[in-house]
C-alpha cells in the first residue's frame, strides 16, 4: 500500500442523518464518502440512518491532522457542532 497518500490532505466533515443526528469522519474526497455512506451499509452507525446530506467538511493537510481534528470535534456537544456548521466557531 502507498503510504504517501496519507501525506496529502485529507478532509474532515459532518454529515447530517435522516433522523437528525450528526455523523463526524474523515475522507479524501468528502463528497465521494457521503455517496459511499449513501449507497452501501459498510457504516454501522449510518447504516439505518439514510439518506445523510453533507453539512460541513474542513481541509486538513494530512491524515494524521484531519484524525485528531475528527476527535476533536467529535468530543463537541452539538450546539458547538451546529455553531461549527454555521460558521460561528
Amino acid at each position: 500500500m502507498d503510504k504517501t497518500i496519507y501525506r496529502k490532505p485529507w478532509f474532515v466533515y459532518i454529515a447530517q442523518c435522516r433522523d437528525g443526528t450528526l455523523y463526524v469522519g474523515v475522507a479524501k474526497d468528502a463528497d465521494k464518502r457521503i455517496e459511499d455512506h449513501n449507497s452501501t451499509n459498510q457504516c454501522r452507525y449510518t447504516r439505518f440512518r439514510k439518506p445523510l446530506k453533507l453539512v460541513y467538511k474542513e481541509l486538513c493537510v494530512d491524515y494524521n491532522i484531519a484524525r485528531k481534528r475528527e476527535s476533536e470535534i467529535k468530543r463537541f456537544d452539538r450546539k458547538k457542532k451546529l455553531g461549527l456548521i454555521s460558521g460561528g466557531i
